[in-house]
């Protein structure tokens, strides 16, 4: 079997390049070589664009795929360039959306793939509902063979899984914590979040590769696991041996004060509670059982992350603010007493 991925190197493609090959798969990797460093010796990587239509056409002539994927595919525009490039050429076309795409808060507290599709505070998701949209479309229309998958908040071991961080990532958390410092948690921390460590989400991903009956058709894979944000960042403290000083701040509030884009990932996401049901996957994929716990992931991701310090990037900026953001709520308490 011959798998195309493109990207390969993020946070889920690196996983399912590894779990691709481990299964016997001819997997190419098409990017334009940034991070080919940790790819597997297995893997053939074509060095092109995709925003390049015809460099990468060129590169691709002659080639045909039992399965494209597509993790770095964002609007409907670029969901057209695939159609052209792979229309004939693929058996599979397996489109990586989101799981923000659905419509939250749910009416019913568990997700399925029939949950409906909006989100009014997030560009992003509304783009990713466009190219669904579209991929749909053409395979009702001419049979183009997609598949659709909806990662959630997915993550390995370079990465704390957070909801309030900067734009450097989630190490100035991790040092906030470790310095005595207060950390900033939207809402109340009550809210329920489902994390998905990337190898279990490449068990559910592999198996929809050149599966016939995933054309058509559109999957979440996530663990089963929902906690709250309490507990993950109690569960991040464990692991620093730190105490937890949490911070609550509305995520309104917090919307209304960042330049980050915190209206779309907290309003139009992590600030509601959700909890998927993966009874479609698991159908369609027997073997997919979600296996990294949250404490486990949790514990080896602060691990690697405090003994890799390529992952240590420090984020002043982002440390500023949190201090800001908390003063000016401390300074307002007492105007009101």
């Amino acid at each position: 079997m011959k798998a195309l991925l493109i990207g390969g190197t993020g946070t889920i493609s690196s996983a399912v390049t590894r779990r691709a090959v481990s299964l016997g798969w001819e997997v190419y990797i098409l990017n334009r070589g940034n991070r080919n460093s940790s790819v597997p010796e297995d893997v053939c990587i074509i060095n092109a664009d995709i925003n390049n239509e015809s460099e990468t056409s060129e590169k691709l002539a002659g080639m045909t795929f039992d399965t494209v994927c597509d993790f770095i595919c964002f609007t409907p525009e670029q969901a057209e360039r695939d159609i052209r490039l792979f229309s004939g050429k693929t058996k599979q076309f397996i489109f990586i959306s989101s799981a923000s795409v659905y419509n939250k808060p749910v009416r019913d507290y568990r997700i399925t793939e029939g949950t409906s599709l909006a989100n009014k505070y997030w560009e992003y998701s509304r783009n990713k509902i466009a190219v669904e949209e579209l991929l749909m479309k053409s395979y009702r229309d001419n049979n183009f063979p997609v598949t659709i998958v909806r990662p959630s908040h997915t993550y390995d071991e370079r990465s704390v899984p957070l909801g309030v961080h900067g734009k450097n990532g989630s190490y100035q958390v991790l040092k906030r914590m470790l310095e005595g410092k207060a950390v900033i948690i939207h809402g109340d921390g009550t809210s329920l979040w489902t994390i998905t460590h990337n190898s279990d989400f490449a068990k559910g991903f592999t198996g929809l590769m050149g599966n016939p009956h995933a054309v058509g058709e559109a999957f979440h894979i996530t663990s089963d696991e929902s906690v709250t944000w309490n507990q993950i960042y109690q569960t991040i403290a464990d692991a620093l041996g730190t105490e937890l000083k949490p911070y609550y701040v509305s995520s309104e509030f917090l919307a209304s004060v960042s330049d980050y884009d915190l209206t779309g990932s907290l309003i139009g996401d992590k600030a509601q509670s959700v909890v998927f049901d993966n009874t479609k996957i698991k159908r369609i994929v027997p073997e997919f059982k979600a296996e990294v716990h949250v404490e486990q992931g949790i514990r080896n991701t602060v691990e690697y992350v405090l003994s890799h310090p390529e992952c240590q990037t420090p984020d002043p900026d982002f440390d500023q603010w949190c201090d800001k953001v908390i003063n000016a709520l401390e300074n307002a308490k007492k105007l009101c007493c």
